[in-house]
């Protein structure tokens, strides 16, 4: 068996990255990883992987102590750090994905450095068939007023790529990408579906509590309940991950088609009692 070509200790500041090396079968090159990968990679619980702060935090002396021949970031990430990073002759990978088109591209340059070129087309491929999948089930019903955000105080929309999953799953994304918006704004446009998925926040977004206090009460998805709060590791992943947030957001969109999902959790539900502390949050 020829031996393996590219790097062999690849430190992951990004659960992106992480997840795109386990979908091409490559994470036994993963040396170091964030604590926020084992959320969308459950193995890297159960290793002796090296756990390091994620892009914007990192510490060049804590990503060098994993001796990586490879540093794999998405941005923001610290300057200074990537700045020791290459001082110390450690390659460095940049990513900066906006859109689908950009996730894809990541994969197939991270596969490209790493592993047989075939591996990055069978999971952009099953990445592409999986939307159009949704896309063709959702073809002749309603368009519903989504608005999904990634951040809640100052309020901020999802991404690119979120907007993208919204639109292939039945609806019209409500708001600039990535943007801040005002709550009053969003009261105006009145929103048929109300999507939450914080960063870092997993799947605790006070729902209640959020739209008391934003005087949401009477828009449309309301007064229907049709309220959510999706895992933050579903959509804010830019990776084969997004293909579970994508059923997640069909589900919130046209529940009575596609029914639950995992990683989707209604304002209908009464909330774990284990959640009660991330009232807090808001």
């Amino acid at each position: 068996m020829p031996e393996p070509h590219g790097p062999r200790r690849i430190a992951c500041l990004q659960p992106s990255a992480t997840v795109i090396l386990a979908s091409i079968g490559e994470l036994d090159r993963v040396v170091a990883c964030t604590k926020y990968c084992a959320d969308v990679v459950p193995e890297v619980r159960q290793s002796r992987r090296l756990i390091i702060a994620d892009s914007w935090t990192s510490k060049a002396d804590e990503i060098l102590a994993a001796n990586p021949d490879l540093v794999i970031a998405a941005v923001p990430y610290q300057q200074a750090a990537v700045a020791e990073i290459l001082k110390a002759g450690v390659r460095f990978l940049g990513l900066a994905p906006r859109t689908l088109a950009d996730i894809y591209t990541d994969i197939a340059m991270i596969a490209a450095v790493v592993s047989p070129a075939d591996r990055a087309t069978r999971v952009i491929s099953d990445m592409q068939e999986a939307i159009e999948d949704v896309r063709r089930r959702v073809a002749s019903l309603p368009l519903k007023r989504v608005f999904c955000e990634e951040w809640g105080k100052p309020l901020i929309t999802s991404q690119c790529w979120v907007a993208e999953l919204i639109n292939a799953a039945g609806g019209v994304f409500m708001g600039e990408p990535g943007k801040q918006v005002l709550a009053e704004e969003m009261m105006r446009q009145d929103p048929e579906i109300i999507i939450a998925a914080w960063c870092g926040a997993g799947d605790r977004v006070p729902l209640a509590k959020i739209v008391n206090a934003r005087g949401w009460a009477e828009t449309t998805a309301a007064r229907n309940s049709q309220i959510y709060c999706i895992s933050d590791e579903l959509l804010n992943t830019p990776a084969p991950t997004l293909i579970h947030g994508l059923q997640a957001l069909a589900a919130a969109i046209h529940p009575k088609e596609f029914g639950n999902a995992p990683g989707l959790r209604s304002i209908a539900h009464a909330m774990p009692a284990k959640d009660a502390a991330s009232q807090s949050v808001v």
